[in-house]
C-alpha cells in the first residue's frame, strides 16, 4: 500500500474517565530545503533526517485532530486540512470524516469543536465542501487572542505580504462561511470541563496547547509548539522555520514547553508528530527527544 492510499484510522485510549480519540487526517510531504529552517541549512536538516534513521530530503507532515469525549459529549480539537484538500491532494490528507467513522463517530457527533490556533490544517475542516459549517450541531471554541488578531481589520492591512495576507484571506473564508458564529475562549480556563487552554504563542500569535486531566492522570496537547518533525525541532529546539509567526518567541515556548514536560515526565499528544502521535519527552543533551508509545 502506498502512503497515498493509507486508510483512513483511529486510535483510542483513556486519561482516567475521558476517552482520547486520535483521528488521522492524512500527511504531506515538505522537501528539504535552504530556507524552511531560518538558521539551519537543509544540510543541517538532512543530517538530523539520517541520525534519526529517516529519508533525507523530505519531512513527512502528519495531520492528526484528536476527539475527547468527557461528560457524555464528543469534542473536536482542530479540524484538519478539509474536504477540498482531499479531492486536491488525492486522498493524502483531508481524511478526518473516514478517520472518524472508524471510530464509530461522525461529525454530527460533535458537540463542540476547540481550536489550537487559525492555521490552515487547524481550521480548514470547519466547512464542508458544499461551503457551509461542517460540524452543525458543535458550538465552536477558538482562542481569544486569536480571534482578534486575524478578525481585525488593521492587522489585515498591515500584514506582511504572502503567509501572513494568505492567512488573513483563508481565515476570513472559513469563519465567514460560519457567520463569524464562535465562542472566544481565554487561556488559563478550562475549554471543557477536565480540559485547560494553556498560552504556548509564537508559532501564530494565540497558538494554544492544552492540559487535559482526570483525577490523577494527565497528558498534554502539544498543538504546533514543536512544528512538524522531532528529529528536527524536538532534538533542536533552537531551530526556527518560517511558518513560525513570531520564530523568537516560537523558540522560547519550545524550550520552556518541553523542558516541563520533561521535568514532569508527562505524556504528550501532539498534532504532527509520527501516528499516533503519543509519547514522552525526555532531556537529550542541549535538546530534547520523543519517545513514542
Amino acid at each position: 500500500m502506498t502512503e497515498a492510499a493509507r486508510a483512513p484510522r483511529s486510535h483510542k485510549y483513556s486519561v482516567g474517565d475521558m476517552t482520547v480519540t486520535v483521528v488521522d487526517d492524512g500527511f504531506r510531504k515538505i522537501p528539504v530545503a535552504d530556507g524552511y529552517c531560518l538558521n539551519a541549512t537543509a544540510a543541517d536538516m538532512n543530517a538530523a533526517l539520517a541520525a534519526a534513521g529517516l529519508e533525507p530530503g523530505v519531512l513527512h507532515n502528519p495531520f492528526q485532530p484528536i476527539v475527547i469525549t468527557t461528560g457524555g459529549k464528543n469534542v473536536l480539537f482542530d479540524t484538519g486540512n478539509g474536504e477540498p484538500a482531499f479531492n486536491e491532494s488525492k486522498g493524502e490528507r483531508g481524511n478526518l470524516p473516514g478517520s472518524l467513522a472508524t471510530a464509530g463517530l461522525s461529525r454530527e457527533a460533535i458537540d463542540i469543536v476547540v481550536i489550537s490556533h487559525c492555521h490552515g490544517d487547524h481550521v480548514n475542516g470547519l466547512v464542508a465542501a458544499d461551503g457551509k459549517t461542517a460540524f452543525p450541531k458543535a458550538e465552536i471554541k477558538v482562542p481569544s487572542v486569536e480571534w482578534k488578531f486575524w478578525m481585525d481589520d488593521g492587522e489585515m492591512s498591515r500584514a506582511s505580504a504572502g503567509r501572513m495576507t494568505d492567512l488573513f484571506k483563508n481565515n476570513r473564508r472559513v469563519f465567514d462561511a460560519l457567520g463569524r458564529k464562535v465562542t472566544p475562549y481565554d487561556w488559563d480556563t478550562e475549554v471543557v470541563p477536565g480540559v485547560t487552554a494553556l498560552g504556548t504563542p509564537g508559532h501564530s500569535i494565540g497558538h494554544t496547547s492544552f492540559m487535559v486531566q482526570s483525577g490523577s492522570h494527565r497528558v498534554f496537547m502539544l498543538s504546533d509548539v514543536c512544528i512538524n518533525n522531532p528529529p528536527l525541532f524536538v532534538v533542536h529546539p533552537g531551530w526556527r522555520t518560517i511558518n513560525d509567526q513570531d520564530p523568537a518567541q516560537a523558540e522560547a515556548t519550545r524550550r520552556r514547553v518541553l523542558g516541563m514536560l520533561a521535568a514532569e515526565e508527562l505524556k504528550v499528544q501532539a498534532f504532527h508528530f509520527p501516528w499516533p502521535g503519543v509519547g514522552y519527552i525526555e532531556r537529550n543533551g542541549d535538546g530534547f527527544k520523543f519517545v513514542p508509545l
